[in-house]
């Protein structure tokens, strides 16, 4: 007889704020190669302050930054099958949000370091979204799986 790990029932609000943040990341990787909804694709280089593209004409972008949302929407999507995941990837993914804010801060955008690229706008990003992974987390933390078990 198999043995599944996969959980089957209701979902809590955790997983469903996990999924929701997914599936926006993940939205957010495909949207950035997409002309139209990015400007100048035709600037959108591998990585480096060099990249002209800009997401919804605002967040500077570059395939690498396109390639890292893309695989952090498709590891959040992943991580709401459980709720233990689910609050793993909203507080630790929260928190890295916030390093990348303040490593936004201390470098310039057109310095090397600036490899991920990233502007003023997608910096301020960085905290709102920083901030709110980790409220939803402990907002929605205390609220257990289905049955009172934590999955």
């Amino acid at each position: 007889m198999a043995v599944t790990t996969r959980v089957t029932g209701v979902r809590t609000a955790l997983q469903w704020a996990a999924l929701a943040a997914g599936a926006v990341f993940l939205l957010a990787g495909i949207l950035g190669f997409v002309p139209g909804v990015t400007e100048n694709t035709g600037s959108l280089g591998f990585a480096g302050p060099g990249t002209g593209a800009l997401l919804l004409g605002i967040f500077q972008v570059s395939v690498l930054h396109n390639l890292v949302h893309g695989l952090y929407g498709a590891a959040g999507v992943f991580m709401a099958r459980t709720h233990r995941h689910a609050r793993n990837f909203l507080i630790y993914g929260g928190v890295i949000y916030l390093v990348l804010w303040v490593y936004g801060l201390l470098i310039g955008d057109n310095t090397p370091a600036n490899f991920i690229p990233q502007n003023s706008a997608d910096n301020w990003l960085h905290l709102v979204l920083g901030l709110a992974m980790i409220a939803l987390a402990i907002l929605l933390s205390p609220r257990t799986a289905p049955g009172g078990r934590e999955n």
